[in-house]
């Protein structure tokens, strides 16, 4: 037995996502009900569970990639294989032989048509069935010891073997019901994606495709209505859509461009209706084509016009949003959505390469972007930065000498890792109210940290460069002192980033990763912007304890002894993995969870949630979503959830509805630093996250967490939810 998991691993696993394949989802509910829904026909369903079977324990002792059988992708379109000639042929035994060594046939199609679309980063969706099918079906033409089934000809005759006279009554009731044709249209359809052409398989698939995903039910009827609108538009022939009930290309279609392969939107939902006349004339000009042979048409139009589309989407050069395809696929247009627009918020600027700002301590920006002086035109995004003190001077004494300034001779660091690119250290200082206009620039390096991206730090000390043109250099390294030299009045300290090397080169507006702002004696973290004209700022000055805290290392262990509210004492142990792409989490073995996180030195962010969100790994990774590893009295972090991972379950399902089109849910984080007990070793420090989620301003859910760090890093942590509180110890952090 041991031996076969391990030959077949997730063999029950492959049998079932090769269902829900076809709908492009890893659902098991809507899975099983599909494989009750090919058992309608009972031989069919044989014939397409066997079919999965073949090609899967093939695809496992020939050694296909693991992960792709598991998800079913090389047995969908040997079920659908099975499927169809099920449905037309008696069974036998010399049946059943042809359909093993066609469900074969259509595996190594499958592999084939993979490596062809493959390599232009296109899916093969179900062309091995049609290919499959089409041959398989003009073979056995020949084959005088099969026999076309009349299986489907007399429903019911088929209900009274399904379910005896309570079927028969139930399918008459439903058939009398008085359903306008377009529905019934539509509903049939949806059984006809697995061959089964009456109106209970059809409601049984829009009930699994709503329990999948609202969206995808949605696209359903609009990919369907739009086609059953057209085609009363231009006068077709509405019965084309009955022939077979070939209208679930329309569906398919729908499904796989609206919120699929690309991140649901108005915009996909308008290229839907816009595909539509295309699926139409593919449709209508096949079925002319290939009625010669006698074959259907099958999915061919849904193939050609989601190839065609995605294909084409490749060779934009702008707009790329509109609509935007899906860059990691979690088989849910809600996921997609939902992943991807929290993702744009959380990190959509942290593509840019990670800047801090060019200094120790706090500095004003005495003169920012776009400002009145000289950051004008091509240079007009730039920074002046000065120090000042309590009183907002900038200098001490009389300000005659350039010793007077606070800024003067403080040391410069390096905004980013990178190398010297050109260095100038040969401009006397100015006196205080003169200006060098021949070296505009003064003493100046200029830093190379990629392909068209550089920085620039000017009006530096003569003299005090530690580095030499050639050098590399890491972020944070002291590379020179603030000076007065150049068009520089008074000292101060010019920063830019640029695309090209040289001196006096236009900048490029480029945000600083993080930074501290410092207003009124109100801590704010920003990330990803530009400093503000006359706001003081620093770097996040990172705190040890918070850094020994939150900075997981891959194999590090966590034992908790966790005391519930009302409930008995127990421990649990988490353990921090990394994967093959070098990802980390934490893993909580008993729930089988894991929080994955990220850590870009100043703040630690926890991305996505995979398990039980019953678990407490879950109420931590809420409680301690964003942590940043500086200490601000009363700083508040903020952030925000994917509408998925907390909100109000029954809201959240009425959101999926919605969703594409606006948000009424808000689903937020907030951090605040309460207080440290111990300065001097930045110990003992309090925070307190408050998790929500809302509607019109309404709370309709919150979840509180304290966390408690001290000189070994965190130590307790407590939540408060549901009026219930839960108390966590944490005994050994190694």
């Amino acid at each position: 037995m041991l031996k076969l998991k391990s030959l077949f691993p997730s063999f029950l696993l492959s049998i079932v996502n090769s269902y829900s394949q076809i709908f492009f989802s890893d659902n098991k509910v809507f899975a099983l009900i599909l494989i009750v829904i090919t058992f309608f026909d009972p031989w069919a369903g044989v014939s397409g569970i066997i079919a999965v079977m073949v090609s899967n324990i093939l695809a496992y002792l020939i050694g296909f990639n693991r992960s792709n059988i598991r998800k079913g992708y090389y047995g969908f379109n040997s079920l659908l294989v099975g499927l169809a000639l099920g449905v037309y042929y008696q069974p036998g035994l010399q049946f059943f032989i042809i359909l093993v060594f066609a469900s074969l046939f259509t595996l190594f199609i499958t592999l084939w048509v993979e490596g062809v679309v493959g390599k232009y980063g296109l899916p093969f969706l179900s062309l091995s069935f049609l290919l499959g099918t089409w041959l398989v079906s003009l073979a056995t033409r020949q084959f005088t010891a099969l026999h076309v089934s009349e299986r489907g000809i007399y429903m019911t005759n088929e209900m009274f073997m399904l379910g005896g006279q309570g079927m028969v009554s139930s399918y008459n009731w439903l058939k009398n019901l008085g359903i306008h044709d377009s529905v019934r249209l539509y509903v049939t359809c949806l059984g006809a994606i697995f061959f089964q052409y009456h109106l209970f398989a059809g409601i049984l698939v829009a009930i699994g495709l709503l329990i999948y995903s609202r969206i995808a039910f949605i696209l359903s009827l609009v990919g369907f209505f739009s086609a059953y609108a057209y085609y009363n538009f231009i006068g077709a022939d509405i019965h084309e859509l009955s022939y077979s009930y070939i209208g679930f290309n329309f569906i398919l279609t729908s499904i796989a461009i609206g919120g699929f392969f690309i991140i649901p939107s108005r915009w996909s939902f308008l290229w839907v209706i816009l595909l539509t006349p295309l699926i139409s004339i593919i449709l209508t000009s096949t079925q002319v084509i290939f009625s010669i042979f006698q074959l259907s048409v099958y999915s061919l139009p849904f193939n050609m016009v989601v190839l065609l589309f995605l294909y084409s989407l490749k060779f934009r050069e702008r707009f790329f949003d509109k609509p935007e395809l899906v860059s990691y696929q979690q088989y849910s247009p809600e996921i997609n959505l939902y992943s991807h627009l929290n993702y744009r918020s959380r990190f959509g600027k942290s593509l840019y390469f990670p800047f801090v700002l060019p200094f120790w301590g706090e500095w004003k920006v005495t003169q920012g972007h776009n400002g009145k002086l000289t950051h004008q035109g091509d240079w007009r995004h730039a920074w002046d930065f000065e120090v000042v003190n309590d009183e907002e001077q900038t200098f001490g004494g009389n300000g005659s000498l350039c010793e007077d300034y606070f800024c003067y001779n403080k040391p410069i660091i390096a905004p980013a890792d990178g190398w010297v690119e050109e260095i100038v250290d040969n401009i006397d200082e100015n006196d205080i109210g003169k200006v060098n206009l021949e070296n505009s620039w003064g003493n100046t390096l200029v830093f190379r940290h990629g392909d068209q991206l550089f920085s620039k730090l000017s009006h530096l000390k003569k003299g005090s460069f530690k580095v030499a043109a050639g050098d590399a250099v890491k972020k944070g390294q002291v590379v020179a002192s603030c000076g007065n030299s150049g068009r520089s009045p008074l000292p101060h300290l010019h920063f830019q980033i640029q695309g090209t090397p040289y001196i006096g080169s236009k900048t490029i507006d480029y945000p600083i990763s993080h930074y501290i702002r410092h207003k009124n004696g109100i801590f704010e973290l920003r990330s990803w912007e530009n400093p503000e004209n006359q706001i003081i700022v620093s770097n996040v000055n990172k705190n040890s304890s918070l850094d020994k805290a939150f900075h997981f290392i891959p194999g590090q262990k966590l034992k908790l002894k966790v005391n519930p509210d009302g409930d008995d004492e127990y421990t649990l142990e988490w353990e921090v993995e990394i994967s093959a792409l070098n990802t980390t989490c934490i893993f909580c073995e008993k729930t089988n969870s894991r929080a994955w996180f990220r850590n870009d030195g100043d703040i630690h962010f926890f991305t996505h949630f995979d398990g039980d969100r019953s678990s407490l790994l879950f109420r931590f990774f809420i409680g301690a979503y964003k942590i940043m590893m500086g200490y601000y009295p009363n700083l508040l972090v903020k952030d925000t959830f994917a509408i998925n991972t907390f909100n109000n379950r029954a809201l959240g399902l009425l959101q999926d509805f919605a969703a594409p089109f606006f948000l009424f849910i808000k689903s937020e984080y907030s951090l605040n630093y309460l207080g440290m007990d111990d300065e001097l070793r930045q110990t003992g420090i309090r925070l307190k996250s408050v998790s929500s989620a809302s509607i019109g301003g309404h709370e309709v859910k919150r979840m509180e967490c304290e966390m408690f760090i001290g000189l070994h890093g965190l130590e307790q942590f407590i939540i408060h939810e549901n009026e219930k509180t839960t108390e966590i110890k944490v005994l050994a952090d190694q």
